[in-house]
Order: C-alpha cells, then sequence, then structure tokens
C-alpha cells in the first residue's frame, strides 16, 4: 500500500489497462462465439445451396398433374371460344374461280328481287360491289376468299332491305381479301417471321337512307348479328332535311297578332318534327378468324 499511495499514478494507470484488457478479452470471446455461429450457418446455407443445384427441378408428382390438369382445361376452354367464333363467321369453303361468278350473278338476282319486293332502292348496274368480276374472272387462288366476302356481304345487305331502309346509295369494298405476292427484299428475307394472324378482316363503305327507326334496326342487328361478326368502325349521319321547319302566321284579328285556335280535325294536325329521314355512311369490317 506505501507503493502505491507514493506511486498513485502508476497505480490507477495499471487498475485502469487490467481493467481494459479484461473487457478486451471479453469482447474477443463474444465476437470469436459470434463468428463460429456465422460461419456455421454459412456452412450449412452453402451445403444446402450446393444440393439444389444438383436437384433436379421437375416438380413433384402432385404439383405435375395438377399442372396437367390446368393445361387440358385451358386448351379445352380455348378450343370452345376458337369454336363459337368462327361459328358466327361464314366459313371458307373452295371455289373455282367459274364458280365465284356463278355464285356473284346469283346473289345480284336475289338481292336485286328481295329489294324490288320490298321497296328498297339500289344504284344502278348493282353489283354488291363485285363490279370487276362481273365481266372477268378472278384468280384461282383469291376465289375461295372472294367467295366468303360476297356471302357476307350479300348478309349485310339483306340486314338493310329486311328492315325496309328507304335506299342504299352506295357500296364499295375498300380493300380486296387477298394481296398480290411480291418478291421480297434480301433485307425483309433476314427479318425475323412475324407472328401469324389470328384475324383478318374486310372494310365496306357502305351508304344508305332510312327512317331513325330504320337506321336504329339495322345498326341493332349488325352489332348483334350471329351469323357473321360486323364491326361498324365509322359512322356519319346526316339529317336529309338541314333546316327547321318554318314558323306559319295564322290570322286572327284585324291586326294580326291574335293567333287562331288550333284546328281538332285529325286531319289538320300537321306534324313538325317525326318524318325526318337520314343519310347514313358507314365502315362496315367484315371479319374473319384465321385460325
Amino acid at each position: 500500500m506505501n507503493w502505491y499511495r507514493e506511486n498513485r499514478w502508476v497505480g490507477n494507470f495499471l487498475i485502469a489497462f487490467a481493467a481494459g484488457l479484461l473487457i478486451a478479452f471479453w469482447f474477443l470471446f463474444q465476437a470469436k462465439g459470434e463468428f463460429s455461429d456465422a460461419s456455421a450457418q454459412f456452412n450449412e446455407v452453402a451445403i444446402e445451396r450446393a444440393r439444389l443445384e444438383h436437384l433436379n427441378p421437375f416438380p413433384n408428382e402432385e404439383n405435375f398433374r395438377k399442372t396437367q390438369t390446368a393445361l387440358e382445361n385451358y386448351g379445352a376452354t380455348l378450343n370452345k371460344t376458337k369454336e363459337e367464333l368462327k361459328s358466327q363467321v361464314v366459313p371458307l369453303t373452295p371455289l373455282a374461280p367459274n364458280e365465284f361468278q356463278s355464285r356473284l350473278r346469283e346473289a345480284i338476282a336475289s338481292v336485286t328481287e328481295k329489294a324490288r319486293a320490298n321497296r328498297v332502292k339500289l344504284p344502278e348496274n348493282f353489283s354488291l360491289g363485285f363490279d370487276e368480276f362481273t365481266a372477268a374472272l378472278p384468280d384461282t387462288a383469291a376465289s375461295p376468299l372472294l367467295g366468303q366476302e360476297l356471302s357476307q356481304v350479300e348478309l349485310l345487305i339483306n340486314i338493310l332491305i329486311d328492315n325496309r331502309v328507304d335506299a342504299i346509295t352506295d357500296l364499295k369494298r375498300a380493300l380486296p381479301p387477298a394481296q398480290p405476292m411480291v418478291a421480297a427484299s434480301p433485307a425483309a428475307r433476314k427479318a425475323p417471321p412475324e407472328a401469324a394472324k389470328v384475324i383478318d378482316r374486310a372494310v365496306i363503305d357502305l351508304g344508305f337512307t332510312a327512317s331513325p327507326t330504320a337506321l336504329r334496326k339495322v345498326l341493332s342487328q349488325i352489332a348483334s348479328f350471329d351469323r357473321q361478326f360486323f364491326i361498324v368502325r365509322t359512322l356519319h349521319v346526316r339529317n336529309e332535311q338541314q333546316k327547321g321547319p318554318p314558323r306559319e302566321q295564322t290570322g286572327g284579328g284585324a291586326s294580326g297578332n291574335v293567333p287562331a285556335k288550333p284546328a281538332t280535325s285529325p286531319s289538320a294536325i300537321k306534324f313538325i318534327v317525326g318524318n325526318e329521314h337520314l343519310e347514313a355512311s358507314a365502315a362496315v369490317e367484315l371479319v374473319r378468324f384465321t385460325f
């Protein structure tokens, strides 16, 4: 104790150094224990990773059966949907060029007779938009597609005639059903193949005049027709009467300012609105599915 009293600073230093050394040893042992635990965990994970890398990734039998069942159900649903869609499109049948021309003449005669019976006016020399084939045969490769399009156009025209529109003023085929084949350039031949088309369409520009009631029925039937998938892409409607009815002056008193009493006879009633007729032009797509 005498030495500590004589060397108090050195004694305190030695005591503090011993305490710090003990604390350092404690942290060292704790860090060594944590390192051992982390090293063991790392080794376990590394062993499990190596085991998983050498495993066959094929699913177990139960999951495989569930996946196969799901794929079969999906395929059945997809095929059913395809059949339902194809049932709403005029079928594509083989047709020779001369058979198509004969079919065109029969369709023109049938539509003309039906329009005459329903008092629907048609354009002169109306050929359902196939003017170029009334005197010339189509290509052999294009004949089946043309025959399908002819049936689609005939169904569309019959909708208008059955609803007794006033007149069909115009009908043009905007796009042919088959495009001519052209030689591909070297760059095009090297390009990756595109995905197969599942939908193809032809566009018909149609013009007609009808009453508002007939127009509503025509549009409703085109949209809900179950024998052919039609899409009204654009529609323009214009009233034939661009100006409103004039105000009629009725004589009254001497000054002419007092209106006369309305007539009570039904024959004297004059409707101001409700007798208008509409001019409609529409671009209708004739859809066909290629799957």
